[in-house]
């Protein structure tokens, strides 16, 4: 799947209704890297006297996994469709982003 493609982000914290929203993005990336920001203002939120933040991306999947719903909707050029995806495809390429990541610094 590319990366570059426009997606759509569907949150649901708990099981409330009305908890529901939904963000879009350019690029998948970016998508992914709003998933990391948004897990570290709720680790803000938690620690709010700490300077810096830190965390183990276990710690993010269990965020992850926590909430009620998170799915993403990529759009595929091919079928000018977009196509849903779960908690586990997320997590999973978001390990990809982070490791990509470290690998360059």
């Amino acid at each position: 799947i590319s990366f570059r493609m426009h997606t759509i982000l569907l949150i649901q914290p708990t099981n409330k209704p009305d908890s529901r929203t939904w963000s879009d993005y350019e690029t998948t990336t970016e998508c992914l890297e709003g998933i990391c920001k948004i897990f570290e203002e709720f680790l803000k939120k938690q620690n709010p006297t700490l300077q810096s933040i830190t965390y183990d991306v276990s710690h993010l999947f269990e965020f992850v996994d926590k909430l009620n719903d998170l799915s993403l909707l990529v759009f595929n050029k091919e079928t000018a469709n977009y196509t849903p995806h779960n908690k586990e495809w997320i997590k999973d390429r978001i390990f990809q982003l982070l490791r990509s990541q470290a690998e360059k610094h």
